[in-house]
């Protein structure tokens, strides 16, 4: 049960921003309507998620098992429905984000994605957990730039979580509507 309204006040920016969010995801997205309370971090954190939508340089599995990993870290319920539903559609392998919770003990990742998950989860951490060694690791495979994209996706998916966790934000049934079922 979510602590705030999921009812603010229809502002023209929030009446916005909930006609493109139903044409795309058929509804309002929670974090989205929590947001629109306060006007300024509706508008703030739009700009953030739409700058953030057009990084490209990191691989795309990598980012959604980074995701999927912080969300499981910090058990964000919401994240993790709404991150599963949107990787699945962006065509990663359903069996994988199914068992980033084990990812540890599964032989589904290469050496490459452990990484990336171990150091989305370390950066998770209070305090932050990761070494001089996972960063040389993970360089090892990826460019400078792809380093820093994984690092600001892990940073950005731990203030969603975070945030939604706080307001108790739950899942919306994303998940329920791929087309995979569960195992």
């Amino acid at each position: 049960m979510a602590r705030i309204s999921l009812d603010p006040k229809p502002t023209l920016g929030y009446r916005l921003v909930r006609r493109v969010l139903r044409r795309r995801y058929g509804v309002v997205l929670a974090p989205v309507a929590a947001s629109a309370h306060h006007p300024r971090v509706l508008r703030t954190m739009s700009l953030l998620e739409a700058g953030a939508g057009k990084w490209r340089t990191l691989d795309r599995d990598l980012r959604a098992l980074a995701l999927l990993a912080t969300s499981t870290r910090t058990g964000c319920a919401w994240c993790l429905d709404f991150g599963y539903w949107e990787s699945h559609h962006a065509g990663v392998d359903p069996a994988k984000l199914r068992a980033v919770g084990q990812w540890r003990d599964s032989d589904l990742y290469t050496a490459l994605e452990r990484r990336v998950m171990a150091y989305a989860e370390a950066m998770t951490a209070t305090p932050p957990e990761v070494t001089d060694e996972m960063v040389a690791e993970l360089r090892a495979d990826l460019s400078e730039a792809e380093l820093v994209e994984l690092t600001a996706t892990v940073g950005l998916e731990n203030l969603r979580n975070r945030s939604n966790a706080a307001l108790g934000l739950t899942g919306q049934g994303f998940a329920e509507r791929c087309e995979v079922p569960a195992p």
